[in-house]
């Protein structure tokens, strides 16, 4: 019996202490490689849908709420306050919508779909919680990097059997992708890897990439160092692959941070101003071959907008034909590496091809990136898709009526991607917003055309505009006074490790290339991106948290006994 009753009492043990932290392993490397093929529908008709990660994650939270319930953990955290009053507003603004400004109707459905973004954010908000309870010491935060660099190596990996490979392709790109529809890419398509667009991979990418990076240069261990150093390159490539303009100019934000940050470390300002010149003459040097090498879906991108300015689109061409001819000489002499490297093979018989250049915009119009452009359509517009109307017949009868498309000057000057944000997403969060200054007009209103229209997806393409819209002046404040609150706990650390005065630095860049990030997709609404954002954040707060609050502790005693002895004396 006794044999018994101390295996059980090591097991209890070892849950207590170790299960919660493996559980948040395994959540970290599953989320992101796991790719976005539905279980069932959260809401009939809408494209937001139950996944596998959503059962695991709320598995691993009622767990954590038990071993809160039995006092084995703390809810407790420096920004707890802060998501919870975000929480509140963000339920003092679905009942306005109900009952006030009268933006939702009583309508299950519609409840439904208002409740059901505010568990999103409550499931995302979850992983920071458990993350924060779960890390006990700075050799746990390692184990958590060294999980995010393994799951950014598989991710690349499974981004180049795509590219070249035709490995399946689970895309949420439209809602008939998003019904779980095995697809391969073509030639020219954006590799997403295993999330569900090749935006959500980019912001993936924005958030990890920098650390790597900046651990490449800092960490102490020689091994390290060159591992962190060939996964940043590893991850830059798929990011270049990933060809989201956005996200790559997001990322080279976060770079900038991090090599002032860096220069920051030194004790003169000359020996500053020389580390940031190195470095980034170096780190431009990367970008340049990068993007001359596998970076053509990236620059067609890029010249959709620099079309928009005749003479910096003319000094662009001039400057690029020299580096194309070297590459051409350097693949010549490569000839053989460069076919294995790209050989594509045959396409599966069985498989669906997409372009994720190809991607259904909000008006049903197709777009594409690997044909040249004509002057009577928007940049990005290559194929005339006339628009379908209801109009009455000479009996009286509603008929589908097509009908030549009209662009706006937006759209003809800077493309349809950017135009939609700028003539329709964007102003809708922006009437959102002045519906109800305070908390908004709710989660799932803003791009209603009427007050019983079911919309199937929400998407403003703006986090910091749908926060607005969605939750108001209220929301804006405590979700990103979020983030003031992580930056300002890292910072009032200064006893940190200089593995971890690096990791610091670092995850700061990355978050403010993020929140860059933020401008122009949804990235902390509707994105895996997510999960390990806040995930992440966690893991950093805790032993922050911990080793500034033992500082302080120490500090508190010394004075104490010096008072003390000063009255004995």
């Amino acid at each position: 019996m006794a044999k018994k009753h101390t295996f059980k009492q090591t097991l209890v043990n070892f849950i207590d202490q170790h299960l919660l932290f493996y559980a948040s392993l395994f959540l970290l490397i599953f989320i992101p490689l796991y790719p976005k093929i539905p279980l069932f529908d959260a809401i009939p008709g809408y494209i937001v849908r139950v996944r596998l990660e959503d059962i695991f994650v709320g598995l691993t939270t009622l767990f954590y709420l038990i071993q809160v319930w039995r006092k084995k953990v703390s809810w407790k955290n420096p920004v707890a306050k802060w998501i919870l009053a975000y929480i509140a507003v963000a339920f003092l603004s679905i009942i306005s919508g109900l009952f006030i400004i009268r933006t939702i109707p009583l309508e299950t459905i519609h409840l439904a779909k208002s409740v059901l973004h505010l568990l999103r954010y409550i499931e995302y908000f979850a992983l920071l919680f458990i993350l924060y309870s779960s890390i006990k010491s700075e050799k746990d935060l390692q184990v958590v990097i060294y999980v995010l660099a393994l799951t950014v190596l598989l991710v690349s990996i499974y981004g180049y059997g795509q590219k070249y490979r035709y490995w399946p392709v689970f895309s949420t790109m439209n809602r008939e992708f998003s019904k779980g529809m095995v697809l391969y890419l073509t030639e020219h398509a954006r590799v997403q890897s295993t999330f569900a667009g090749h935006y959500d991979l980019a912001a993936f990418l924005v958030l990890l990439l920098p650390i790597f990076y900046v651990l490449g240069i800092k960490s102490q261990k020689k091994l390290e160092r060159i591992s962190f150093k060939i996964l940043h390159l590893i991850g830059l490539w798929l990011l270049v692959v990933s060809a989201s303009r956005t996200s790559f100019a997001a990322y080279l934000l976060a770079i900038l941070f991090a090599i002032i940050f860096l220069a920051w470390q030194e004790q003169s300002l000359l020996k500053r101003l020389w580390a940031i010149l190195r470095r980034g003459l170096s780190f431009s040097v990367l970008i340049l071959l990068m993007i001359l090498l596998f970076g053509g879906d990236m620059q067609d991108r890029f010249l959709q907008l620099l079309r928009a300015y005749p003479e910096a689109y003319t000094a662009y061409e001039e400057s690029v034909q020299f580096s194309e001819e070297q590459i051409a000489l350097l693949e010549d002499k490569y000839e053989n590496l460069a076919k294995f490297v790209k050989n594509r093979g045959n396409p599966p018989d069985n498989g669906l091809a997409v372009d994720e250049n190809t991607a259904f915009t909000a008006d049903n119009t197709i777009t594409r990136t690997d044909e040249q452009p004509v002057s009577s359509r928007p940049v990005d517009v290559y194929e005339d898709i006339p628009d379908k109307v209801l109009e009455e017949d000479s009996q009286g009868n509603l008929v589908v009526v097509e009908k030549e498309r009209t662009w706006s000057p937006n759209a003809m000057k800077y493309g349809l991607s950017l135009a939609i944000r700028l003539d329709e997403l964007w102003p809708n969060a922006i009437r959102g917003f002045m519906t109800n200054p305070l908390v908004g007009s709710a989660y799932g209103t803003l791009n209603k055309k009427e007050f019983y229209q079911f919309t199937e997806a929400e998407s403003t393409d703006n986090n910091f505009l749908r926060t607005l819209g969605e939750t108001g002046l209220l929301g804006f404040i405590t979700f990103y006074g979020i983030f003031l609150v992580i930056f300002y706990q890292i910072k009032q650390n200064q006893k940190a490790s200089p593995w971890l005065k690096n990791l610091n630095l670092a995850f700061m860049a990355a978050s403010l290339g993020l929140l860059a990030n933020a401008l122009y997709i949804d990235v902390f609404a509707s994105s895996k991106v997510a999960f390990t954002y806040w995930a992440l954040a966690g893991a950093i707060l805790a032993i922050n948290y911990q080793q500034s609050h033992e500082a302080k502790t120490k500090q508190t005693q010394t004075q104490r006994q010096r008072l003390t002895s000063q009255k004995k004396q």
